[in-house]
Formats: C-alpha cells, sequence, structure tokens
C-alpha cells in the first residue's frame, strides 16, 4: 500500500503556511490538474491528492490534528469541507462543489449513505441503472472582448421526451396497446426442436410480431408514429465567466441531453478564443500589441495614447527610446481566470519611418547626422 505523502509537500507550502498561502497553492494546482484543461494521464490522481491535502489544512482543526498526528489523525478527510470547496471553485469559475467532483469521480448518488471518509463520493462510481442522457458538446467562439467582459448566451439542446397526446403510450388517443398473442406478452417466442428420447432443445427467439414489446399497438398515435417519444429542443442558458481561456471546457451538470425518466446527461461548452487584429495574449491573462512611433518621437520622447480593450490609454515614451522596447500598462489585460485582479498590457514599440522624404527634409538630416558624429 503506497504511502501518503506529506500534505505541505502536496501543495507544496512551507508548514507555517498562513491560510491565504494554502488556498493560492491549491487553486494554482486546481487549475493545473482540473480535467478540463489537463488530460494527462495523471491528472485525476493528483486532482484527488491536491483536494485531500487542501481540505485538511484549510480547516484549523483538522490542520491541527494532523500536525500532531499526521494521516492517522485525519480520518473524516473532506466531511465540513464544502464551503471551503465551493468558495474556491466560484472564484475559478468552474461551478459547484459537485459540478467539479462529478465529473471526476463519477456521479454523486444512488441510495444509501457514503463512507464517512468519502462524502464527496470519491470512492464509488454512481450505481443508477436508469437511461442516462448523452454528453453533448457546444462550441462557442469569443472575441477578446467577450473574455474581457463575460458572455451569455442562449442555445438549444436536443431532448427525447413522453409524446404528450399519447402520454408515452405509443397508441392513439381513446385507444390503447394490446398484449401480443403471439408471444402472449413476453416478448419472446420458444421453438421446441431435435427432441428425442435424450434430449430437448428450446430456443428463444424475438417475437416477429410485436418486435420484442410485448404489446401490439393496432392505432399508433398520429404525432409520435407509435413511438411514445418525441425529439424536442430545450433552451439553456450558458454564463461563460470573464478571463477563459481558450481550449478550456466547461461543464454544466445536468444541462445535457434530457432523457424523461431517466438521468440528463452533462453540457461540455468548449472555448475558442478568436484572434485580434491588435493584441496577442499571454500568459496569467497578459496581452501584448505592437505600436508604431515616428522616428523623430522616438528620439525626442511623447506621450503616446494606444489602444487597450477598455479604450485609448495615454503611453510616455521617454526621449531615446530603441526600436522593439517593451513597456507596461499594468491592469489592463485580461481577467485572470480562477483568480482575482486583471492581467497587465505590454506595448511593444516598432519605428515608423516616412514612405519618402523631400530635398528639404534629406538636407536636414544630414545636418542632424553631422551633429551625431561630431
Amino acid at each position: 500500500m503506497a504511502t501518503k505523502r506529506d500534505y505541505y509537500e502536496v501543495l507544496s507550502v512551507p508548514r507555517n503556511a498562513s491560510k491565504d498561502e494554502i488556498k493560492s497553492a491549491y487553486r494554482k494546482l486546481a487549475l493545473k490538474y482540473h480535467p478540463d484543461r489537463n488530460k494527462s494521464s495523471e491528472a485525476e490522481e493528483k486532482f484527488k491528492e491536491i483536494s485531500e491535502a487542501y481540505a485538511v489544512l484549510s480547516d484549523q482543526e483538522k490542520r491541527k490534528r494532523y500536525d500532531t498526528y499526521g494521516h492517522v489523525g485525519t480520518e473524516e478527510v473532506f466531511r465540513g469541507s464544502e464551503d471551503n470547496f465551493a468558495e474556491i471553485f466560484k472564484d475559478m469559475g468552474f461551478g459547484g462543489v459537485g459540478d467539479i467532483f462529478e465529473q471526476i469521480f463519477g456521479r454523486m448518488g444512488g441510495g444509501g449513505g457514503r463512507n464517512r471518509n468519502d462524502p464527496f463520493g470519491f470512492s464509488s462510481r454512481n450505481n443508477d441503472r436508469r437511461i442516462r442522457g448523452r454528453d453533448l458538446l457546444y462550441e462557442v467562439d469569443m472575441t477578446l472582448e467577450d473574455v474581457l467582459k463575460g458572455h451569455k448566451q442562449e442555445i438549444q439542446i436536443p431532448s427525447i421526451e413522453n409524446c404528450t397526446t399519447c402520454s408515452g403510450s405509443g397508441a392513439a388517443p381513446g385507444t390503447s396497446a394490446k398484449k401480443c398473442v403471439t408471444c402472449n406478452g413476453q416478448g419472446q417466442t420458444r421453438r421446441v426442436y431435435n427432441q428425442n428420447q435424450f434430449s430437448t432443445f428450446i430456443s428463444l427467439e424475438t417475437c416477429n410480431t410485436c418486435h420484442g414489446e410485448g404489446r401490439v399497438i393496432e392505432k399508433p398515435c398520429h404525432t409520435c408514429k407509435g413511438n411514445g417519444k418525441i425529439n424536442k429542443t430545450n433552451t439553456v442558458d450558458i454564463d461563460i465567466p470573464p478571463g477563459i481561456e481558450d481550449g478550456t471546457t466547461l461543464r454544466l451538470s445536468g444541462k445535457g441531453e434530457h432523457v424523461q425518466g431517466g438521468v440528463n446527461g452533462d453540457l461540455l461548452i468548449r472555448i475558442h478564443v478568436l484572434p485580434h487584429n491588435l493584441f496577442k495574449v499571454l500568459d496569467e491573462g497578459d496581452l501584448i500589441c505592437n505600436y508604431e512611433v515616428f522616428f523623430t518621437d522616438m528620439i525626442l520622447g511623447i506621450e503616446a495614447r494606444v489602444p487597450t480593450l477598455d479604450g485609448m490609454e495615454k503611453l510616455k515614451i521617454p526621449a531615446c527610446t530603441k526600436a522593439n522596447s517593451v513597456f507596461k500598462i499594468k491592469g489592463k489585460g485580461l481577467p485572470r481566470y480562477g483568480r482575482y485582479g486583471r492581467g497587465d498590457q505590454y506595448v511593444k514599440v516598432e519605428v515608423k519611418l516616412p514612405d519618402k522624404i523631400n530635398d528639404k527634409q534629406k538636407n536636414l538630416l544630414k545636418d542632424l547626422a553631422k551633429e551625431f558624429k561630431k
């Protein structure tokens, strides 16, 4: 049996780390190993490990017992930690506690109590045998302006529901399905053959009359054609948080294909951030853009007005600035996804030269060149 690693080592924090330091460390690791962002084979186990460490170290009493007794003092790892996880997952924009843990450890539910060491259902998969709707993937294109402010959208999701005309029976109103006389409602017929004094062979076959249903609809419902089910679409409102990163997949639990009498599938929202004509996205919500400055302004210095996602912003470019110098405008990048605050915007200064010069300008430049060479 593998030995558990030290919880402080798991989160890479010192033993005297503050609660905020522990929270920050867990947030960073949770973003790294979240299954919608990390598809590696080790991500699930890493997420379990860091979540267990955070459940203990984020709780004052559990942490005290752990510091005193080690792992033997943390039998009920997750009990009472729901609020801590709910707060941090809300900040990260990944949904509730159930949304995060269901997609990694399987759906929670199915009668009976949970293991007292496993209140979030980590150790078992759902035993619900009902029909489950399909998980549906919906791809959303977003501009950087959408990423800055967040994005709301209505989408149409297919569903399968009981026909309202026949209430799901498949028979026309005023009629009902009848028991199949061929199979006596069993859906199967028996054929006995090769019978002799030593053996009898019996074959069970699907009834050809009712096709295994055990009942026959003599007058099918005109709406569903005797199927009892109809295809519909449901409107789902999606609310994509600011700062979402390209390639991120959000999971909306129970918002996928709807199957009446069954379990709804999940809706996966995959984000595509479209290229911008001015800005390029860097890490941690930072942006960079190129900005041309006339060569004389780079020599003399200028207070420029440069574009940001919030509009034009003043930027002081000092005298004798070299080509390709980079300046920072603090807090004018994108919101940092799963964290507080915004990234910064970097401005790379490029030299703008005239397309052509006249004789007077040429002579002035020659005089200037002579001055610089003195």
